[in-house]
């Protein structure tokens, strides 16, 4: 009787997770690397394969943005997974067609793996960014809806920035909290002056940069995006 092989002794398991993806590489003519940020699994990385064929069984399920409950094998060799299957639960439209909001997603993506690890879980920091989405498909974007997302990232962390400190202005401690409170359908009403916002915007570029190491990729274009400073 022949050596059972590795596989055969350890058979491959499905494992189940709910997430949404964050982005997609190419990795083969016809293969996608597709990242995703779980409930359960913290950021994990899956190939799917045959997904760049016009008839893959993945098409149109792994655009970004895309909240799905899907289905992976875990690499015993390295950080990419196999992708199973993909059931698609909310495609948070309007991202695809309106570049504010597609900025200021991507820029929320380029924060959250640059202060996160991957196959960890950050079931937190994962509802945070779907509501971040929602939040995008129902409002225009707003630098206000930046600040909230940076502070609300940042306190999950354990990175918030000290509300109490003296040494900050008190309009922009005050706004600081008001940001970190609010629920995303509240933000709405707050109405910030425009020189406390810059303020802030100044005083949120250097905090992260301090600990941090560096500012977020497309932070300016985000902030850029949809209404004025003035309209905060």
């Amino acid at each position: 009787m022949r050596p059972l092989l590795a596989a055969e002794r350890h058979p491959a398991v499905d494992e189940s997770a709910h997430g949404v993806v964050l982005r997609t590489r190419p990795l083969t003519e016809t293969s996608l690397v597709v990242h995703w940020l779980t409930v359960g699994q913290g950021r994990v990385a899956t190939v799917a394969k045959g997904a760049r064929q016009p008839k893959s069984p993945f098409a149109g399920k792994t655009d970004f943005g895309v909240e799905a409950d899907f289905t992976f094998v875990r690499s015993r060799r390295s950080q990419l997974h196999l992708l199973r299957e993909v059931m698609v639960s909310d495609r948070h439209g309007g991202l695809a067609v309106d570049l504010g909001r597609l900025q200021q997603a991507a820029y929320a993506v380029h924060f959250i793996e640059l202060i996160t690890e991957t196959d960890f879980p950050i079931p937190d920091v994962c509802e945070l960014f779907l509501g971040l989405l929602r939040h995008l498909a129902r409002v225009p974007p707003q630098p206000r809806t930046i600040y909230a997302f940076e502070l609300k990232l940042l306190a999950l962390q354990g990175l918030a920035p000290d509300v109490e400190d003296s040494a900050m202005p008190t309009a922009v401690r005050d706004l600081m909290r008001q940001l970190m409170d609010s629920t995303w359908a509240d933000l709405g009403a707050l109405k910030p002056v425009a020189p406390t916002v810059r303020q802030l915007k100044q005083v949120l570029h250097d905090f992260i940069l301090q600990h941090c190491q560096r500012v977020p990729k497309g932070r300016a274009e985000a902030l850029a995006a949809g209404t004025s400073v003035a309209r905060a």
